[in-house]
């Protein structure tokens, strides 16, 4: 079994629901992903890490950093972050909050991301986009460049093509309908 199969079979086995949901985007579904179960678990930040940086080469994507909307796009990012530790080019990881912090120094941004810095925005479903989008908007009033956006997951219901639509690159590591699959099976 190849590490993108392992993914799949994981992703099924721990984060993939059949039901009735609402999802972030506001949308209903009959199938759910909580890619939580699987990015937040030791075998899932193993495969994830690795496969995503080979992702960020293949996609020829020159990043110094990677983080997205917290929570989903958090250990998806740190796990990245990690598998690249060793290589000739670490990759920061860093988290956009949902609202910028109330005290302190009122940051939107946290972590090592820099002014300067090329980006790949993180991911962990992509349904309509929105996430992605804040994200983008976010790293750029901080100065930074948006390289792409790198997904976990595409659930293929239209939020690759809104995010490409802005001019930012998508690359997923799977699809929901692998997923959904693998369900089957």
């Amino acid at each position: 079994m190849t590490d993108y199969s392992a993914l799949i079979t994981l992703l099924a086995e721990r984060s993939a629901k059949r039901g009735h949901f609402k999802l972030a985007s506001g949308r209903e579904s009959d199938f759910y992903i909580d890619a939580r179960l699987t990015t937040m678990s030791p075998e899932g930040l193993a495969l994830i890490g690795p496969l995503a940086v080979s992702a960020l080469r293949n996609a020829g994507w020159r990043v110094d950093a990677i983080g997205g909307l917290t929570l989903g796009a958090d250990p998806i990012s740190y796990a990245i972050s990690y598998a690249s530790a060793a290589s000739d080019h670490p990759l920061r990881a860093f988290t956009v909050r949902k609202e910028p912090k109330a005290h302190g120094t009122g940051k939107l941004l946290e972590g090592p991301i820099r002014a300067g810095d090329n980006v790949a925005i993180i991911e962990d479903v992509i349904t309509t986009g929105g996430s992605a989008l804040r994200a983008i908007d976010a790293v750029r009033s901080a100065n930074a460049s948006v390289t792409g956006v790198l997904a976990l997951v595409d659930r293929e219901e239209g939020g690759r093509q809104a995010i490409e639509r802005t001019g930012v690159s998508v690359v997923s590591l799977v699809t929901a309908s692998q997923v959904i699959a693998a369900l089957t099976r």
